[in-house]
């Protein structure tokens, strides 16, 4: 999973989640795309469907935590988590929320730990093909209180 802001249709800053899959699982890629789109599917995510607005939807299956500069997303079974760039961070305290491009496309290329170039995201993340294969989600931020 990675975290970005970009500039959003109304000139501020739209904190960004990209959650993927390397495609490593046994049965190749097509196995594992059909795998995160049962994920989402049984959570009442549509793959290419409707935005989903987890803001209107306080009993949808998945959840975001940020905490420490960390963003943390739950699915059941699926939990993953990602350091949070401060912009990142800066545009979810304001806007309370965080949009999520959840896609079965692959990605083997996006290895955890390793950085990503800005250019080879953007091109991932804006294609046709990983957005049309992706659930869509506004997904509200929590974080812990103490």
């Amino acid at each position: 999973m990675l975290a970005w802001s970009g500039e959003a249709p109304d000139g501020s800053d739209m904190p960004y989640l990209l959650a993927y899959s390397l495609g490593d699982a046994a049965g190749g890629t097509a196995a594992t795309s059909a795998a995160v789109e049962a994920l989402l599917e049984n959570n009442g995510l549509p793959v290419g469907g409707d935005l989903v607005d987890g803001t209107a939807r306080p009993s949808l299956p998945v959840t975001l935590l940020v905490q420490s500069g960390t963003a943390v997303l739950n699915l059941a079974p699926l939990n993953a988590q990602c350091a949070a760039p401060e912009e990142w961070l800066a545009a979810v305290a304001e806007r309370g929320y965080a949009y999520l491009v959840f896609t079965t496309r692959p990605w083997p290329q996006g290895e955890p730990g390793k950085p990503v170039d800005a250019a080879a995201l953007r091109d991932f993340a804006g294609a046709e093909e990983t957005l049309t294969a992706a659930a869509h989600i506004v997904l509200p931020a929590r974080s812990l209180r103490g």
